[in-house]
């Protein structure tokens, strides 16, 4: 099997697993107070506010990968590749491997986009995790590090972790950010909106909390 399919594999039964746990988690009941019957009249109290119930949070639909970009071997440093012609419309979701050293970007389940990246340290790790994209800033200059330029930056964690592109090289490193070759980076910005999902896992092994899931 090729070995891109069975690591993304692992995806599926990872996220299929999230989702369940999600739907046990937000299902519950309510019990009702029986009626109160007073034994002497009273006097009319002022109506109590009333409230519409919260509605239900909607249960996500589990992650699956239909499909997975035809390339052949490992990719570079520095390589990158994009076909979104014949994917569907779809939630744009993206997996960054750490032991491959690759992103993927992901629409209705197709692989659109995947490239090599630069991660963090042993002292600066990239973490493991689902993240949401809560800030985008395609001129972005990092306010920790001197200044640095990371053009189309797109904010993971609130201690400095995001997307953002960079000089993609053997050698090179990043504090714990994922860094795409800019052009690629640029491809993605355009393509994800605030919320959308970034699974950061190892292999195919996903960590949610406090639960590792998948092996």
């Amino acid at each position: 099997m090729n070995a891109r399919l069975f690591l993304a594999s692992g995806f599926i039964a990872a996220a299929t697993i999230a989702a369940v746990l999600f739907a046990s988690a937000s299902s519950g009941s309510s019990e009702q107070a029986p009626p109160f019957a007073p034994s002497a009249p009273r006097q009319q109290a002022a109506p109590t506010p009333q409230f519409a119930p919260a509605p239900a949070p909607a249960e996500e639909e589990p992650f699956v990968i239909k499909r997975v970009l035809p390339i052949k071997g490992p990719i570079r440093y520095g390589e990158w590749h994009w076909n979104d012609a014949d994917a569907p419309d779809g939630p744009i979701v993206l997996t960054v491997d750490l032991d491959a050293r690759v992103i993927s970007v992901f629409r209705g389940g197709y692989e659109i986009g995947a490239a090599a990246v630069l991660l963090g340290t042993d002292e600066k790790p990239t973490p493991l995790g689902v993240f949401p994209i809560t800030e985008k800033d395609r001129d972005h200059v990092s306010n920790i590090y001197t200044g640095a330029p990371m053009p189309f930056m797109q904010r993971l964690t609130n201690d400095g972790i995001s997307l953002h592109g960079s000089d993609v090289a053997l050698g090179y490193a990043s504090h714990g950010c994922v860094g795409m070759p800019n052009a690629f980076a640029a491809k993605v910005f355009d393509t994800t909106k605030l919320g959308d999902k970034v699974y950061i896992t190892r292999g195919k092994r996903i960590t949610v909390g406090d639960n590792l899931l998948g092996g």
